[in-house]
């Protein structure tokens, strides 16, 4: 993922020379105009310390999923949960700037952001200690959800900062919160035998 990240980024410069790096990589609205934006978003990052940070969290929160489950599987991970948090920020602040009583612009997004937070997330929800916690106390789904939720409003806030997409954020470490309860990378026993679990 990282090498993908590095080769990525390469392209940007070399396709900014020639002005045709928005519309390979900055996904903006409308979304059917460069339909290809919602993937290489994802891969595409605006400057060397966005590369570098994404790419610091990838390690920190990528790197314990990636041994729990398959290479394929988390690299779909990764992509889809990146994917629909970059259409959940432009579609929902395209819908704000379109409302009368909001006072916002439509935005274009690009970077793993998203998809990190989704790793951190399905990590949370995901480890030993969280499977024991559930089995022990049982809680409602509808209860589940609201703190889910909550905590994913705690976690975008906390990140916030001028140019922060918050909402791919917010979509992001929910959509992981959710996998990791469900344990979507989940491989079984015997096709994963010598991974270790998170």
């Amino acid at each position: 993922m990282l090498v993908i990240f590095g080769l990525v980024f390469i392209i940007q410069g070399l396709t900014a020379v020639v002005g045709a790096m928005a519309g390979l990589f900055i996904l903006a609205p409308p979304l059917a105009e460069n339909p290809w934006t919602i993937v290489t978003s994802v891969y595409a990052h605006d400057g060397i310390w966005h590369l570098l940070s994404n790419s610091l969290a990838l390690l920190v929160f990528g790197w314990p999923v990636a041994r729990a489950t398959t290479r394929g599987r988390f690299h779909a991970f990764v992509l889809v949960t990146g994917s629909i948090a970059g259409i959940s920020q432009v579609l929902l602040t395209d819908f704000a700037a379109a409302a009368p009583f909001l006072a916002s612009t439509p935005v274009a997004v690009l970077g793993a952001s998203g998809a990190v937070f989704a790793l951190l997330g399905y990590l949370l929800t995901s480890n030993r200690l969280s499977a024991s916690f559930a089995s022990i106390i049982d809680v409602p789904q509808w209860v589940t959800i609201l703190v889910f939720v909550g905590l994913a409003l705690t976690v975008t806030l906390v990140t916030a900062a001028p140019g922060v997409a918050l909402i791919a954020h917010f979509t992001g470490f929910l959509l992981g919160l959710l996998a990791g309860r469900t344990r979507v990378l989940h491989v079984n026993s015997e096709s994963g035998a010598s991974r270790s679990v998170v």
